[in-house]
């Protein structure tokens, strides 16, 4: 039998290129930063924060309704721009007084007031002789309302109300750019209350107000669907909650309350 003998060198050449891929990427993994041990300093993963409860509740819709309900009070339906010339109505005098509302706000002429729900802009445009030296921010969330005040506007030539889009749950104002906020028989509509008067919170200025006039709900008299009317004990409720100071209601309209509550 043949024997072959290989030189030691030759050896030692063969080995280093069958083993060295190997020693490689051992030497390789050896020079990686090793994860730190976890230590009692280490900080836990943030927990999610629980969802806040919602404000609101649900139930069967009555008939002029949308089945949602706030601080016990369903929130009732929109009556939209279709009913401009409801709002625009020779007797609104008669019934609400508006003039005599309107010179209750006892506004500065420098005064920043926000009509919210203005509508056609009945009370902003009325409104305006009284802040010459201010402006009111005609707020509505309908693009046909929208379009109405600005046509309205540069009809009667009135350049210190300002019509303004907002949304359904946002004034889109800057915080504490109005002194007063006005809200004339559109409260009980809107369908995000909490986060409304969360941005008028926002908007107004520290002791700027909020005259809210709704059809008084106590009196049986006053012919107005159950849902478009508020008594003062709900509508206390309601902005008391939201952090508002109770003022007084000034019991001085045919069928409206005429409510005052202030940022304190």
């Amino acid at each position: 039998m043949m024997r072959f003998f290989l030189p030691v060198a030759a050896v030692t050449i063969l080995l280093l290129a069958v083993f060295w891929p190997t020693v490689k990427i051992t030497t390789q993994e050896r020079d990686q930063p090793s994860a730190p041990a976890p230590t009692a300093e280490t900080p836990a993963a943030p927990v999610p924060a629980e969802p806040k409860p919602s404000p609101y509740t649900e139930g069967p819709a009555s008939p002029d309704g949308i089945g949602k309900f706030f601080h016990g009070r369903e929130i009732s339906q929109v009556m939209g721009h279709p009913g401009i010339g409801w709002l625009e109505r020779d007797e609104r005098e008669q019934e609400e007084a508006p003039t005599r509302a309107i010179k209750a706000l006892e506004l500065p002429e420098n005064a920043v007031i926000a009509d919210v729900g203005a509508g056609s802009g009945y009370y902003a445009f009325r409104i305006s002789p009284q802040v010459p030296k201010g402006k009111v921010i005609a707020v509505d969330i309908q693009p046909e309302m929208f379009t109405f005040l600005k046509d309205r506007a540069k009809q009667l030539s009135i350049t210190n109300v300002e019509p303004h889009l907002g949304a359904i749950d946002d004034l889109k104002l800057p915080a504490n750019s109005l002194d007063a906020a006005l809200m004339v028989d559109s409260y009980h509509e809107f369908s995000h209350p909490a986060e409304m008067l969360a941005s008028m919170f926002k908007a107004l200025k520290s002791g700027g107000r909020i005259y809210l006039l709704e059809f008084r709900a106590e009196d049986d008299r006053v012919p107005i669907k159950r849902l478009h009317k508020m008594t003062e004990a709900q509508a206390k409720l309601e902005l008391e909650g939201a952090g508002f100071r109770f003022v007084s209601n000034r019991r001085q309209l045919p069928w409206q309350h005429f409510l005052v509550f202030e940022k304190p």
